[in-house]
């Protein structure tokens, strides 16, 4: 159900609405996180028909589902570890998203598979990409295509020559994870979910055996309330364990943290027309377009310190740049990154000793009466986990629960899309912008442009770029605290726009203005300004020198001792609490 046309606007006026109704309402499900798990499974709850409530510690997706290699794909690698299951999961996902869910933030993408070894490599690949091409049933991409080395050269001039002796290119796709994320929670909140973000578990509630709801704490002030309900789901990710020990209740599955480290390279640094796939002693390495750049990834290490913010290290960025430098014909060096970010998976624990084989496969578990875990999984099947824990939940659910149909439900912006963009000159003309302007709104917001645009109805000067970061108007930073729900200038430069990673200063020099276009929206006076800018600032000068050290453990140590932008939130929770 929809309360009003913006009931999906996730602002101040929404969030202090939700406290309201956590301490009056009773929920059917209480999802505990706000990555792309949880918001899921609202979006999947709340179109059943269930009155769901959904809390998240800090941000929407800012954990995990911000710090992805930025695909929706079925895992190509997968295949060599025989995980057919997953592989054609992820692809039929990855067909309903392009297709129909969000192809406003999903989009094709055109990879090539250098080939490196005569003989047996070519066929293998092939028989590869035949299974991959015709798992996922209906195509919205191309299936593979073979490339003798002058015709892999001339679709990426920017590889040495003695780099391969042939290719494969085939299609995948590329998102924003962080916008995907958000507008998952947005349309849940669409059709009734009540979202609140800075909104922290420090305890359940239990009646007996049974668990009936969640002790919260706001994050900003440190004020504690109460969420009651039939039952609760840990969506978490890597924080399952720590949100699984505040239950007292033993858990059913375990999670280990791997990290994995992307570094953020000018697009004039490499010569390609598509993206490119590069193995690895023991995964792949992709060098991914994104907007003005390259997002050159991954690592896969273990983890074992601070969750929130895992620090890259010179190591990483440095076996980064080793190996795609073996690749190029002009070699990149760390002068040449504008950005870096690090990000943990989530990956099930017990298989292997070595992240890279952990199942990316989901659990989910009914833990106790009225309490669902779920772990694990890829970021692509977070619609089919979604189901899967809201159909584990149904049976705390007295009423009777209906199937799932997000499959049919569009994401909010999606709705008018494709038609949106055969207009973009017209558009451009109505609001006095550039067709790539235009284009650039589209592929962010979808039909959603013209709320995004309302807000500069009278304020002409918010159609202006950025000064410091021109790929975004400054009614983007207004429209991501006024509707996506940002409460800090981290929110803002992080995850609703990627000017943390796309710029060298990564936010440090528009982090004022931004704070002041954003000050009357939220309610802060100059002193509060100064604030989130300095703490903003500190932030970027911790990641800066945390990636030089050698280590995680001292590249961690500089990290941390950045402020915290949200004061109030504990780390960790105690178990008394």
């Amino acid at each position: 159900m929809t309360n009003k046309p913006e009931s999906q606007f996730l602002g101040p006026e929404q969030r202090a609405t939700a406290w309201e109704r956590f301490g009056k309402d009773h929920f059917d499900v209480v999802v505990v996180g706000g990555g792309v798990v949880g918001s899921g499974i609202a979006l999947d709850a709340a179109t059943r028909g269930l009155k769901v409530a959904l809390v998240e510690a800090r941000d929407l997706a800012s954990g995990t589902s911000s710090r992805s290699s930025k695909m929706f794909h079925g895992g190509l690698r997968y295949l060599e570890q025989l995980e057919f299951g997953l592989v054609r999961e992820a692809l039929r996902e990855r067909e309903l998203a392009l297709s129909t869910l969000a192809p406003h933030l999903v989009k094709p993408l055109r990879f090539l598979y250098p080939l490196t070894h005569r003989g047996w490599e070519r066929p293998y690949v092939a028989a590869g990409l035949v299974l991959y091409d015709t798992m996922g049933g209906a195509k919205s991409v191309p299936g593979q295509h073979h490339l003798s080395r002058h015709g892999a050269m001339r679709l990426a001039p920017g590889l040495r020559r003695d780099s391969l002796i042939g290719g494969v290119s085939y299609y995948d796709t590329v998102v924003d994870d962080a916008r995907h994320t958000m507008m998952v929670a947005r349309t849940a909140a669409h059709y009734g979910a009540v979202i609140r973000t800075s909104t922290q578990v420090v305890g359940f509630l239990r009646e007996a055996d049974r668990f009936v709801g969640v002790k919260v704490r706001d994050s900003e002030d440190g004020r504690t309330g109460e969420i009651r309900a039939h039952v609760v789901i840990n969506a978490t990710g890597i924080w399952t364990d720590e949100v699984q020990a505040l239950s007292h209740n033993r858990g059913r599955f375990h999670v280990r943290a791997s990290k994995g480290v992307h570094i953020v390279v000018p697009r004039d640094r490499i010569v390609s027309d598509a993206a490119i796939i590069l193995r690895t002693a023991t995964s792949v390495l992709f060098v991914i377009p994104w907007g003005a750049h390259w997002i050159i990834g991954t690592t896969d290490t273990d983890w074992n310190l601070d969750l929130a913010h895992p620090a890259a290290t010179k190591a990483d960025i440095d076996y980064l740049l080793n190996r795609v430098n073996q690749v190029l014909v002009t070699p990149l060096t760390p002068g040449d990154i504008d950005g870096v970010y690090a990000g943990l998976r989530p990956l099930l624990a017990g298989e292997s000793d070595s992240t890279s084989k952990l199942s990316r496969e989901h659990a989910v578990a009914r833990v106790a009466p009225g309490l669902v875990g779920i772990a694990g999984g890829k970021y692509t099947t977070y619609r089919v986990m979604a189901y899967d824990a809201v159909d584990e939940a149904a049976q705390d659910i007295p009423a009777r629960v209906s199937p799932s149909i997000t499959a049919k439900v569009p994401l909010l912006g999606a709705d008018g899309y494709f038609a949106l963009i055969n207009q973009t000159v017209q558009l451009a003309e109505a609001y006095g912008v550039h067709p790539y302007r235009i284009k650039h709104l589209l592929d962010r917001y979808g039909s959603l442009i013209d709320e995004v645009m309302a807000m500069a109805d009278g304020k002409p000067e918010l159609l202006q770029p950025i000064m410091d970061a021109p790929s975004y108007l400054q009614v983007e930073a207004v429209y991501a605290v006024a509707a996506e729900g940002a409460l800090h200038l981290e929110d803002i430069l992080t995850r609703r726009t990627r000017i943390s990673i796309e710029y060298s200063h990564r936010g440090a020099n528009c982090a004022e203005q931004v704070a002041r276009l954003v000050a009357p929206v939220l309610g802060w006076d100059n002193d509060e300004i100064d604030w989130e800018v300095t703490t903003y600032q500190a932030r970027v000068a911790a990641e800066i020198r945390s990636q030089t050290q050698p280590d995680d453990e001292s590249a961690d140590a500089l990290r941390i001792v950045a402020p915290e932008p949200r004061p109030q939130i504990l780390e960790p929770v105690p178990l008394d609490t």
